[in-house]
């Protein structure tokens, strides 16, 4: 299967509850519907793609060049345009909807978000720091982040020093997240644990990039209850 994304919306968490009645926390992904807008052959770029469009946006807010390439291809508007690469363009289509049925028989996905923003912070919130020491001398200047360069060889403090600044509000993968179970009727996919981002937040989703041979909770839970019958027969 190609490993294409769908767009999602971060609506929360909650819990879910096994049947051996453990309680597993979960963020609830409402995952939107891509379309196929352009498919892209090896003869026009040189690798097989397809672009996906998602969401809707008024047409006021769309360019010229936009608004003629929509109409060209017959669709509406989409907010947000993905290209993704693909193994065979045969099985797609201009127009085609993907939905959550991708994600069907999969059992690991990765999560791509934006983190919360956190505003100007300092060293030690930002980079863990332990801050100076509390006595002996120490004046005003208990959670400052100390020294910052050398002397005059180099003479300067170097790119990527760990210093006070912005912190969050950048875009984190999380990896092989367990899908918990999904609800196709309403769109909705339960993710075990939480992921990156505010609520309402835009969330990308996509088969796991590793090749994960461990068990789900559900399996486990599984194995579990059939190791007990088991041993109840015997």
């Amino acid at each position: 299967m190609d490993n294409i994304a769908l767009i999602g919306k971060k609506m929360g968490m909650t819990r879910e509850f096994l049947s051996s009645g453990q309680s597993i926390p979960v963020t609830v992904v409402k995952m939107e519907k891509g379309r196929v807008i352009q498919i892209i052959s090896k003869d026009q770029r040189g690798y097989d793609a397809i672009q996906i469009g998602f969401g809707k946006i008024k047409q006021s807010k769309l360019s010229k060049s936009q608004k003629g390439y929509f109409t060209k291809k017959n669709t509406e508007p989409k907010k947000v345009l993905k290209e993704f690469r693909v193994k065979d363009i045969q099985n797609y289509k201009e127009g085609n909807e993907l939905g959550l049925e991708i994600f069907k028989d999969i059992k690991f996905v990765d999560v791509k978000s934006r983190t919360i923003g956190k505003g100007f912070a300092g060293a030690m919130k930002r980079h863990n720091f332990s801050g100076l020491r509390a006595t002996h001398g120490v004046s005003i200047s208990h959670r400052s982040h100390g020294s910052t360069g050398q002397r005059q060889d180099p003479g300067k403090v170097f790119k990527g020093k760990k210093m006070a600044g912005h912190m969050g509000d950048k875009l984190r993968t999380i990896q092989n997240i367990e899908v918990i179970k999904s609800d196709i009727e309403n769109d909705l996919l339960y993710l075990k644990g939480s992921i990156p981002g505010t609520k309402n937040s835009q969330v990308f989703v996509k088969k796991s990039v590793k090749n994960i041979s461990r068990l789900t909770i559900l399996e486990k839970n599984e194995k579990i209850k059939n190791q007990k019958t088991k041993k109840e027969k015997k």
